[in-house]
């Protein structure tokens, strides 16, 4: 039995990963930590979880704790992690790892020193319908990949106006904006699917523009951008096409996928639109006949919901998996910074119009 202490209990994870951990045999949560005492205890209490704390490094250090889950705020993500790791402690870290590429590599370098297990929430990685994509393009269903074009919605960044409760991600310091987190999350579901990115040239257009906090009368600049563009080639010698769109409209996000072969074309769309690409269920043809996922890429219990919980469920089992066959968790915090590397990546290309090359390990 692995027993988890939850940091960040009152928000995102008090819908994801607390009631996954609950129903899963191979865990115990045996605390949790938010920075208010009331919410400590009211979680704690719904989900009977023995210890309620309002210090993270307290729980990172409590004898009843094997493995700590970092759902906070990305610029809070180092302090949870290197509290966890200074105790010896097993981490799953929310994406992104850090605010950036450097201390994504520092978190990753003081992880693999404390000889610990460590994952990051990317919840693309185990979606079944990725899976399955990405099983049908290695056995070649479609020929050679030749192509892969993905356009996707990434409300609500990006848009013309943007949620009061989520202003603070305007600091450019904050690590959060449509590239990091929409961006993030479905360049690491293509690669996935299609193979790691080698080269790309990007844009970044709409930085600086006033965005208006919803439900107000008051603007702000945004200094980030608005929307997502960039052309590369894959690792298999495919070209690829990604465009993800910003906006305000959060109940309506939608996305497509077309990858091109040499003997065929496979294209993806959501079952349900308003959701993101790497939370819901897919609709996937080849060549205009529907393609359903087996059953057997279902791999978590029936009372966890489709969607993005039992993409958490997914990769929980897979951590506990790894510590039992003293294996990597996938994705760990090595693939982070290989996430963040794109990232800077498409950043230096945007900034400097030039073509940028990414190393392969």
């Amino acid at each position: 039995m692995i027993r988890v202490g939850v940091v960040g209990a009152s928000g995102w994870a008090s819908g994801t990963h607390l009631p996954v951990l609950t129903q899963l045999p191979e865990f115990q949560v045996t605390a949790v930590a938010t920075t208010s005492r009331a919410s400590a205890d009211r979680v704690a209490a719904e989900y009977g979880v023995r210890h309620a704390l309002t210090d993270a490094g307290a729980l990172a250090g409590h004898p009843e704790v094997d493995l700590v889950v970092a759902s906070v705020k990305t610029p809070a993500h180092a302090g949870v992690i290197s509290a966890a790791l200074a105790h010896g402690k097993h981490v799953v870290s929310e994406w992104p790892l850090g605010v950036d590429l450097g201390q994504a590599r520092e978190l990753a370098d003081a992880a693999n020193r404390a000889g610990v297990r460590h994952a990051v929430v990317l919840q693309g990685h185990h979606s079944p319908d990725v899976r399955f994509v990405a099983d049908l393009i290695e056995e070649g269903r479609i020929g050679r990949l030749e192509a892969a074009v993905m356009v996707a919605d990434g409300d609500p960044f990006g848009g013309p106006t943007i949620p009061a409760d989520l202003v603070w991600t305007l600091d450019p310091a904050a690590g959060t904006s449509i590239l990091p987190i929409m961006a993030g999350h479905f360049l690491a579901t293509l690669e996935r699917i299609a193979g790691p990115l080698v080269e790309l040239s990007a844009r970044l257009p709409g930085m600086g523009r006033p965005v208006r906090i919803a439900g107000t009368a008051e603007d702000v600049v945004n200094p980030h951008s608005r929307h997502v563009f960039l052309q590369g080639r894959l690792a298999g010698g495919a070209e690829a096409s990604v465009t993800v769109l910003g906006g305000d409209r959060p109940g309506r996000v939608g996305f497509s996928i077309r990858l091109v072969g040499s003997r065929g074309a496979l294209t993806v769309a959501p079952r349900q639109r308003g959701e993101y690409m790497h939370w819901t269920d897919w609709d996937i043809e080849i060549d205009g006949d529907h393609v359903a996922v087996p059953d057997t890429y279902h791999a978590v219990p029936a009372g966890i919901p489709r969607g993005p919980a039992a993409r958490i469920a997914a990769l929980y089992r897979d951590f506990a998996r790894a510590l039992a066959e003293q294996r990597r968790p996938r994705p760990d915090f090595a693939d982070a910074v290989r996430r963040h590397g794109v990232l800077a990546a498409i950043q230096r290309s945007a900034a400097s119009g030039t073509l940028e090359r990414i190393a392969v390990e």
